[in-house]
C-alpha cells in the first residue's frame, strides 16, 4: 500500500527544492529524515514536513508499520508565479517573478493491498 502528502503553494523556487529532493529519492524514511535534518536549506525544512505528514498518513490511515516505509516517489512541480514589479532607472519597471512549488511525497511499504498478515 502507499500513502502520500502534498504541500501546494510552497514559496520556494522549484529548481532549488529539486536539488534537495534528489538527496532523498528512493531512500527509506529514517535515513531520509536524517539527511533532511542535517541539510541546512529552506527546502529541507519544507520537504521534512511533507515527509512526516506522508508517514503519519500511512501509519494512521492505512495501518502501515513506520519502520517498513520507503519513499516511492517524490517530486517538485512548479506552482503559480506571483508577478511583482520593481522600479528601475530611467523610468523603467522590472518584473520579478516569485515562483512557488507543489511538493509531493509518496511512501510505500512494498506490500500488496489485498494481502492479509
Amino acid at each position: 500500500m502507499e500513502a502520500y502528502a502534498i504541500h501546494k503553494g510552497a514559496i520556494i523556487k522549484p529548481r532549488l527544492a529539486r536539488m534537495t529532493m534528489d538527496l532523498v529519492r528512493g531512500k527509506d524514511v529514517e535515513s531520509a529524515r536524517r539527511i533532511l535534518e542535517t541539510t541546512n536549506t529552506k527546502a529541507s525544512k519544507m520537504i521534512l514536513k511533507v515527509l512526516n505528514s506522508a508517514v503519519a498518513n500511512a501509519v494512521n490511515n492505512n495501518n502501515m508499520n513506520e519502520n517498513d516505509l520507503v519513499i516511492k516517489e517524490c517530486f517538485v512541480n512548479p506552482g503559480r508565479v506571483l508577478k511583482r514589479i520593481q522600479f528601475a532607472s530611467r523610468g523603467n519597471v522590472d518584473r520579478h517573478d516569485k515562483r512557488t512549488s507543489h511538493i509531493k511525497i509518496v511512501v510505500t511499504d512494498n506490500k500488496e493491498e489485498g494481502s492479509a498478515e
